[in-house]
C-alpha cells in the first residue's frame, strides 16, 4: 500500500486529534483500496467518525491547501 506524505499527515491527524485507533484507520484504508473513495467519507460510511468529526477532517484538509 502506497501512502503519500500528505496522507501521512492526515493519518496522524486522525490518530492524534480525533483519537481514532490505528485499527480503525487501517479498516478505512483497506476499503479505500477496494472502493477508491475519499478516506474521510469511508470513515463516516463505516461509522468510524460521526458528522462532527467528519466536519473537523474537512476543515483540517481545507487548512492544508
Amino acid at each position: 500500500m502506497l501512502i503519500r506524505n500528505s496522507n501521512i499527515e492526515l493519518l496522524n491527524f486522525l490518530h492524534n486529534e480525533l483519537e481514532l485507533s490505528r485499527a480503525d484507520i487501517a479498516v478505512a484504508l483497506r476499503h479505500r483500496e477496494l472502493d477508491n473513495g475519499p478516506l474521510p467519507m469511508l470513515l463516516w460510511q463505516y461509522g468510524l467518525v460521526d458528522l462532527e468529526q467528519l466536519e473537523r477532517i474537512f476543515d483540517w484538509l481545507d487548512e492544508q491547501i
